[in-house]
C-alpha cells in the first residue's frame, strides 16, 4: 500500500451534494461530482490489480456516485428523457438511450468509451459500469411518460428487419446466425439454431430473435408464429430438437452477455413484441398495430430464458419427455418478467417452488398443464403443431389474445416491475455470490 493511497484512504467521504430541485443548477453540481468521482476511478489500477485499500476506495468512490445518480434522476428523470430524446420526438433503444446519456450527461451514466472498454473485460474484472445504467433506466421507467414512450419505442421494428422485410416477403425465408424463419402455409416459423450450446441464449441470439419476431409480425402473409428449438449437434442430443437451455452462463462468466441489449433488452424487446405486437411509426388509425398469436413448441427442455419465452406464447405444446424448470435463484440472477408472469399460470406456491427452490416440471405431471396445453409424444409432435396452427389462424384469435393480453398483464404493471428488475438484475449480474458461481 502506498503512502499516497494511505492518506487518500484517511480522507473523510465527501459530503453529499445539494440538490435543489433546480434542474440546470442540481444538473451542474452533480454531474461536475460525478465527473470527479469517474475521473478517480479511471485514474486506479484495474480492478484485478487493485490492492485492498484501491478496492476500498474504489467502492466508496462508486458508492457515493450511486447515492448522487440516484437522488438527482429521482428529481429529474422527465428533464432528463426528454433532453436525450428531443422532447419525446425521438424513439431511441435503449442501447441509444444509454449512449446518449454518457454523452449528454457526463459522469449521470457511463460513456461510449467506457462501456467500450468495460466490454473486453470478463465479468468478475468489470468495474461494474452495468450497474450505473440499470440506475438510469430504473428512473425513467418509474417515470411514467418516460417510461411509456421508451416502452413504446422499444417496440418498434429494428432497423434490420425493416431491411430485410422486402426479401423475406419475396423468398419466405431468413437465415441468421442464431435463428432462422421460414414462412410456410400461412405461419411463421422461427427456429432455434445456436445449436452447439443447446440454444443457450447469448447477445446474438437475442438480437436474431427480435428481427425475426419483427418479420412475422410485418409480414401480411403470416397469421402465426411458431417458435422451436433446432436439432442439435451438441454431442450429448446430437441428432434431436432442444428448446432452450437459458443464458449461456460461458458468456456470463466472459462478460459478453450485455445488460442493454440482452438482460433488459430481450424483455422490452422480443418478448413485449410477442405479448404486445408492434408499433409502427405511421399507423393508417388505432387499432391497427401487429399483433399475431404465438405458438411454442418444447422438445427436450425449456431452461430458464427457454421457460421464460413460452410465458409470451399463447399456447405451448411439449413432448411427452420435455420440461421445464428456472433455476434462476440457483444462478443468482432474476429470471426475467418471470416473476410477474409465472403466478398467473402456476399459482403463487408453486411458482415460488419453480423459482426459489428450483423445482423440475416434467410434461407428465399435473402441474406440467398449467404451462404445457397440450402434451403429445414425440413422433406425434408435428401433427400437433399443425393442428394447432390452423386454430390458431383463426382471425378472431389475435383479437382475443390481445385483450386477454391486456386484461393479464397492464403496460403499467409491466412498466412498474421493470423499472425495479432493471436495477436488481444489474445488481445481482455484479453481485458477489454470482461472480464466484461463474469462477467455479
Amino acid at each position: 500500500m502506498t503512502a499516497a493511497t494511505t492518506a487518500e484512504d484517511r480522507q473523510p467521504p465527501a459530503a453529499p451534494v445539494p440538490l435543489t430541485g433546480v434542474f440546470d443548477t442540481d444538473r451542474e453540481r452533480a454531474t461536475a461530482r460525478l465527473r470527479n468521482a469517474t475521473g478517480q476511478l479511471a485514474a486506479m489500477p484495474p480492478r484485478a490489480r487493485r490492492s485492498l485499500a484501491d478496492t476500498t476506495r474504489a467502492q466508496h468512490l462508486h458508492d457515493a456516485a450511486r447515492q448522487l445518480r440516484t437522488a438527482f434522476l429521482e428529481l429529474h428523470a422527465e428533464r432528463v428523457y426528454d433532453t436525450l430524446t428531443a422532447g419525446r420526438t425521438a424513439h431511441l433503444r435503449l442501447a441509444e438511450v444509454a449512449h446518449a446519456a454518457g454523452r449528454d450527461f457526463p459522469g449521470l451514466a457511463p460513456s461510449a468509451r467506457q462501456m467500450t472498454e468495460e466490454a473486453v473485460r470478463p465479468q468478475s474484472e468489470k468495474e461494474g459500469w452495468e450497474i450505473d445504467q440499470g440506475i438510469l433506466f430504473r428512473a425513467l421507467l418509474r417515470a411514467p411518460g418516460p417510461g411509456a414512450h421508451l416502452m413504446e419505442s422499444m417496440l418498434r421494428p429494428t432497423p434490420r428487419a425493416l431491411e430485410l422485410l422486402p426479401g423475406f416477403r419475396d423468398t419466405g425465408e431468413v437465415v441468421l446466425k442464431a435463428a432462422r424463419l421460414e414462412r410456410r402455409r400461412g405461419a411463421g416459423f422461427v427456429t432455434l439454431t445456436n445449436t452447439h450450446c443447446l440454444n443457450a441464449e447469448d447477445n446474438q441470439h437475442v438480437a436474431d430473435l427480435e428481427t425475426l419476431v419483427d418479420l412475422v409480425l410485418l409480414d401480411p402473409q403470416v397469421r402465426v408464429g411458431v417458435l422451436r428449438g433446432g436439432v442439435m449437434t451438441h454431442p450429448r442430443y446430437a441428432g434431436r430438437r432442444v428448446f432452450s437451455a437459458g443464458i449461456n452462463l460461458k458468456e456470463l462468466r466472459a462478460g459478453a452477455i450485455s445488460f442493454v441489449d440482452f438482460l433488459l433488452g430481450r424483455e422490452l424487446g422480443y418478448l413485449s413484441k410477442m405479448m404486445r405486437g408492434l408499433v409502427r411509426a405511421d399507423p393508417p388509425w388505432p387499432g391497427t398495430d401487429a399483433q399475431k398469436p404465438w405458438l411454442g413448441v418444447v422438445d427436450g427442455f425449456a431452461i430458464g430464458g427457454g421457460a421464460q419465452i413460452l410465458l409470451a406464447c399463447d399456447r405451448v405444446l411439449a413432448a411427452s419427455d420435455a420440461y421445464f424448470s428456472l433455476p434462476a435463484a440457483q444462478e443468482g440472477i432474476v429470471p426475467g418478467v418471470a416473476n410477474l408472469r409465472l403466478t398467473r399460470f402456476l399459482g403463487a406456491r408453486q411458482a415460488r417452488q419453480v423459482v426459489l427452490w428450483g423445482r423440475r416440471i416434467e410434461a407428465g405431471e399435473p402441474a406440467a398443464r398449467l404451462v404445457f396445453d397440450e402434451v403429445a409424444a414425440p413422433d406425434a409432435l408435428d401433427a400437433a403443431v399443425a393442428g394447432s396452427v390452423a386454430r390458431l389462424a383463426n382471425p378472431a384469435v389475435a383479437a382475443n389474445r390481445a385483450m386477454l393480453n391486456l386484461a393479464d398483464e397492464p403496460a403499467e404493471q409491466l412498466r412498474a416491475y421493470l423499472a425495479e428488475f432493471a436495477l436488481q438484475q444489474a445488481l445481482r449480474a455484479y453481485s458477489p455470490d454470482v461472480l464466484a458461481k461463474l469462477h467455479r
